[in-house]
């Protein structure tokens, strides 16, 4: 009997192994499309006041480009630490980060009405998911992030909420 109790935790744990592994393999950011930069960077999108915007203007800058909601609890807590980073970062205009809502341009201006936040929010919609799924996210999750050098190149991509200090020492190599 404990042998068969034994055998049957240790098929048990192999499973659960197997599980995660696959779980996280499936849910890791894929490499970003080559094309992907340049068709975001080809975009117009309202901003969070519904005035559009053309995202060229971020060309040849180094971005950290964020993908969140309003109804995604994690984007909305790591929005004042990029905010705060922004701020950081404004010193030695180094790098930009924008935040790009998959939400309703109405979500969006009443949450940017409540909270400062120090970096240009563009309003995605559902377009916003596609050029997520561009740039690596195949799990379709939010908060998603990619880094971006000033040559177009996708150096990073974060899915789930990020960890600042990763962040900044992956925009220090920059």
């Amino acid at each position: 009997m404990k042998k068969t109790w034994g055998i049957f935790a240790a098929v048990a744990v192999i499973c659960i192994g197997l599980g995660v592994f696959i779980g996280h393999k499936q849910t890791s950011p894929q490499q970003a499309d080559n094309a992907a930069v340049a068709s975001l960077l080809s975009q117009s999108m309202p901003d969070a006041h519904g005035k559009p915007q053309e995202l060229s203007q971020w060309k040849s800058r180094p971005l950290v480009v964020n993908f969140w909601a309003t109804w995604c609890a994690p984007c909305v807590e790591e929005m004042p630490e990029l905010s705060e980073l922004q701020t950081e970062l404004d010193a030695g205009k180094k790098v930009q980060i924008i935040g790009i809502g998959i939400d309703s341009p109405s979500n969006i201006a009443e949450f940017i009405g409540k909270y400062k936040i120090a970096y240009p929010i563009y309003v995605g919609g559902l377009s916003g998911t596609e050029l997520s799924r561009q740039l690596g996210n195949q799990a379709g999750g939010l908060p998603f992030t990619v880094l971006i050098d000033g040559n177009g190149k996708v150096r990073k991509s974060y899915l789930g909420r990020l960890k600042m200090d990763e962040l900044r020492k992956d925009i220090a190599s920059l």
